[in-house]
């Protein structure tokens, strides 16, 4: 039986996992990210990560790294990235965590990594052509078409978060244009259009309901708290979680009109808003869909954060041969 090690190296998080040819999951070990010390910290992290649990094993045959960024898997390299990980734009992948350990190493987009984890064991096996969103602090998607990712010519395949939407026009976008999804549908967007609304809901200093049954701000730390006052009937927490959906929605039918998918698979945070977020998104992209792809099943996805690490360790395998 081959045994590979998939990495997925994240923003706040780096995990690492030992996994046969089967898709079975080993052994996992997971550290903090030193994101902030740069790049070669954030490698040696990986690399004892990866000696760690190959210790395991009796023989390794090959590393698969997913990673936040775009990712040249020609190359090795990352194109670009956010400032999450400190100078990790232009590192070389590949080059330097198999100068770390000493064995060959393929390298993708992290959102490609999860893709391709959930079509070989999770909410997408059995279907050559999928369509995975993943929804959080931003909003990122994975084509594949075949079996095999699509990463475009230029690596950026699967942005998704910045198609433009009706619902975002004007809005700053975090990638410096505006108008994109992403601006209205990730997590941080919802949250903070929540808080606006609420603090102009409340007539009184900020935890006092206002005239539309909302808690000020203050009292709503993060996007699931909206999501709960949502399902306690909150009119401007609906209004929110369920625009933002609807909006994401929009955006998914569009693509698959684009793709004609099999399945469509959503995770990440947001996914986990509860049904009213469901309802809208599934209506969001049933207004959109031709009629041929109206019964192409949507759902969420199914492997948590163990997706990636299959799907890394799925690249490797591919590349070992």
């Amino acid at each position: 039986m081959t045994l590979v090690v998939g990495v997925d190296i994240g923003g706040t998080k780096t995990s690492a996992g030992l996994v046969d040819s089967s898709g079975t999951l080993l052994a996992v070990r997971t550290l903090p990210t030193p994101a902030a010390q740069g790049p070669a910290a954030v490698l040696d992290t990986a690399g004892g990560l990866v000696a760690e649990v190959a210790s395991e094993a009796g023989d390794v045959t090959a590393v698969g790294v997913g990673s936040a960024g775009v990712v040249d898997p020609r190359r090795g390299v990352i194109v670009s990235a956010t400032g999450a990980i400190t100078g990790w734009a232009g590192t070389d992948l590949r080059g330097e965590v198999s100068r770390r350990l000493g064995l060959p190493v393929a390298v993708g987009n992290d959102v490609h990594a999860h893709a391709l984890g959930e079509q070989w064991r999770g909410a997408a096996a059995g279907y050559a052509d999928v369509l995975l969103v993943a929804v959080g602090t931003g909003i990122g998607a994975s084509v594949v078409l075949g079996g095999r990712v699509l990463r475009g010519a230029h690596s950026v395949a699967g942005h998704a978060g910045h198609v433009p939407a009706v619902a975002a026009a004007g809005r700053p976008c975090p990638c410096g244009g505006h108008g994109h999804v992403e601006a209205v549908a990730s997590g941080p967007a919802m949250l903070a259009e929540y808080r606006a609304r609420a603090a102009a809901a409340v007539t009184g200093p900020s935890g006092v309901p206002g005239p539309s049954g909302v808690t000020g701000p203050a009292a709503v730390p993060g996007l699931a708290d909206v999501a709960r006052l949502a399902a306690q009937g909150d009119r401007i927490a609906v209004s929110v979680l369920t625009g933002g959906a609807a909006a994401l929605g929009s955006t998914i039918g569009g693509l698959m009109n684009v793709i004609d998918p099999e399945v469509v698979v959503v995770g990440g945070g947001v996914a986990a808003c509860g049904e009213l977020w469901w309802q809208a998104l599934r209506e969001g992209i049933a207004a959109e869909v031709l009629p041929a792809l109206r019964e192409v099943p949507v759902g969420p996805a199914a492997l948590g954060g163990d997706a990636a690490l299959l799907g890394a360790a799925r690249m490797a395998l591919e590349m070992a041969g």
